[in-house]
């Protein structure tokens, strides 16, 4: 991966803000070089006053804690649509409980969760929720159960189209360690908000098992789905990571249940190379660049600048979206309603989009060239699509607007057919499309962790 100095940009705004269901790109003015300069040179060379006694920081016991995101999903409004396995976010949930297990990247003294009811078409109540240490499949390790409150309160009422974040919780985590998260409901809920593919396993049983360690309840009924949840953020650390796009960052292709996907490995390596980063995984299998989808939620310009804005302390984000934008619609298909075709122009333009908005937040954007589309065992593109894929590719390396640029194609393309776009063998899963274990793997081995 190659790094280069970025421009000085605008600052990266701190405020929260209710999570909308939908919001448009907005452009953003960036400081001219000129400015930047004098801005540069005169903190530079400006004396520095001492702070009166009664503006000096407050003392640190005293001060609002620190959050970064641990771990995180993007959400999307409910589908038939499964990747895996039943999907339940068409009818929602009733009186039952709801289990979901998550895979923290750093650990911290405490933590808070977000929920989200973005596409819900009611007010979500939840009447009760906790977190624990997982103890495999969805087994809560006794004694270990934390009741989770929102402002003082242990159930909450969410907005149709808001989220919500629990108060502090003291629950002291490592780094790699694997939680469970459960919610109550008592009525129905409607259409739910959710992340529709991981290779995680989420449960459900009827009744309130909110504080029950055991799982033998939960294991009749299982999803590969996340429903509600959002965030974990935990106090301690400085900063983090997003990787944002489709299902190349959404990890399909991975094994069930290994937590291999290129952001889990890029994590790995990271805590051990002693540099923990937090990380958020905001990749939406089939998720296109700049046409959303009925099946497989917004398009990536409409909702990067939430997910920039929801993730707390970020301060670099990878980008891999348009390889969607160029698949080949399939008669019948209803998931590839309202995609025309698009030009390498069209894509280039909506990648500068979305490095502008980084730039305004004050996040690197690192940019991931597209996979090898050429050899899934089901027609995915056209030789006019593969072409449009290489030339946005060439933009990717070459033009300088990225940050720094990870050469997935390369990465995953044979070298002994490099003309052909197939992908390397060993490096890709059944599919014949995306990576496998090792590919994500060789992409995560790939980054050079001095340019994060």
């Amino acid at each position: 991966m190659r790094f280069r100095r970025r421009r000085t940009t605008a600052p990266r705004a701190t405020g929260r803000h209710p999570h909308p269901a939908a919001r448009p790109l907005q452009a953003t003015a960036v400081m001219t070089l000129a400015t930047a300069l004098a801005v540069a040179l005169t903190g530079a060379c400006a004396p520095v006053a001492p702070q009166p006694r009664a503006e000096r920081a407050a003392p640190a016991a005293a001060r609002a804690p620190q959050w970064t995101a641990t771990w995180g999903a993007a959400v999307q409004q409910a589908t038939d649509d499964a990747q895996d396995g039943p999907n339940w976010s068409r009818k929602g949930f009733g009186d039952e409980t709801l289990r979901q297990v998550i895979r923290l990247s750093v650990g911290g003294p405490t933590l808070r969760l977000r929920f989200s009811n973005a596409y819900g078409t009611r007010p979500l109540h939840l009447a009760g929720a906790t977190v624990a240490r997982s103890d495999g499949d969805a087994k809560a390790r006794p004694g270990t159960v934390r009741t989770l409150t929102f402002h003082g309160a242990s159930t909450v009422t969410v907005p149709t189209g808001r989220d919500t974040v629990t108060d502090a919780v003291d629950l002291p985590t490592s780094n790699l360690e694997k939680l469970t998260v459960s919610l109550r409901f008592t009525a129905p809920t409607g259409p739910a908000t959710l992340h529709r593919f991981t290779t995680a396993t989420s449960y459900r049983a009827p009744g309130d098992l909110l504080r029950s360690p055991a799982a033998a309840a939960f294991d009749r009924r299982t999803s590969h789905a996340w429903y509600y949840l959002t965030a974990a953020e935990v106090t301690g650390s400085t900063s983090s990571l997003m990787v944002f796009g489709d299902s190349l960052m959404d990890g399909v292709g991975t094994s069930p249940g290994t937590d291999n996907r290129f952001s889990d490995k890029l994590v790995e390596r990271l805590i051990a190379a002693g540099r923990p980063q937090g990380m958020t995984n905001a990749g939406l299998a089939g998720d296109r660049l700049l046409h959303d989808s009925p099946c497989y939620g917004e398009k990536g310009i409409a909702r990067f600048e939430r997910e920039l804005r929801e993730r707390a302390a970020l301060r670099t984000v990878f980008i891999h979206l348009g390889a969607n934008d160029l698949s080949r619609p399939r008669d019948g298909d209803r998931c590839a309603k309202g995609r025309p075709p698009v030009t390498a122009r069209q894509l280039i333009d909506g990648h500068r989009a979305l490095i502008r908005e980084a730039h305004a937040h004050g996040v690197k954007a690192i940019g991931v060239t597209i996979l090898p589309l050429t050899a899934a065992v089901f027609p995915f593109t056209t030789p006019a699509g593969d072409k449009v894929r290489r030339e946005l590719n060439h933009w990717i390396r070459t033009s300088h607007a990225y940050d720094a640029v990870l050469d997935a194609d390369r990465v995953l393309t044979d070298p002994r057919q490099p003309s052909r776009s197939r992908s390397r063998p060993g490096y890709v899963s059944q599919d014949g499309l995306h990576p496998s274990d090792a590919g994500y793997l060789a992409m995560a081995s790939a980054v050079r962790l001095s340019a994060l």
